[in-house]
């Protein structure tokens, strides 16, 4: 990994999208299986995108947001190895949580409780926070280096 001239290549950018997209839906849906598929009766895609189901007058909406709050930290974890880069971090984490909002508004509408836009800006900026300091932390290591010695 060397951080020299970059080079802008939007195939590798979409993929990168793409992939940490999946991987936090595959994470939330394991944070949501066992935290809200212990309480309701039969899943469905309502937990993942309709604002209602974000709520914090029941127990269920509370298990909603754990899942949600936890999928952002585990996201920050994908970060570190997906992008790399700390300054790329909260451009990756919008870009995320505005993909997740746009599927939102298609499945149930404009989210209209404040809890939803708490819990999502709280979010995005676990995400970007927690990435960028597990970035910045992996990028300062220190460098191997393994030095030879000749009994000559």
């Amino acid at each position: 990994m060397f951080y020299g001239t970059v080079v802008w290549d939007p195939w590798l950018i979409v993929a990168q999208i793409v992939c940490l997209q999946c991987l936090y839906y595959l994470t939330l849906a394991v944070f949501l299986s066992i935290l809200v598929g212990t309480r309701v009766s039969r899943m469905s895609l309502a937990y993942f995108f309709d604002f209602a189901t974000v709520s914090a007058s029941t127990v269920t909406g509370w298990c909603v947001i754990a899942s949600l709050l936890s999928g952002a930290v585990a996201g920050a974890g994908y970060l570190v190895f997906l992008i790399e880069r700390a300054k790329k971090c909260l451009d990756f984490s919008a870009t995320l949580y505005f993909i997740h909002l746009f599927i939102c508004i298609i499945y149930g509408g404009w989210p209209s409780t404040i809890t939803w836009w708490v819990v999502n800006g709280t979010g995005v900026a676990v995400m970007a926070l927690l990435g960028e300091y597990l970035c910045i932390r992996r990028e300062l290591r220190e460098i191997p280096i393994t030095r030879y010695r000749s009994n000559v």
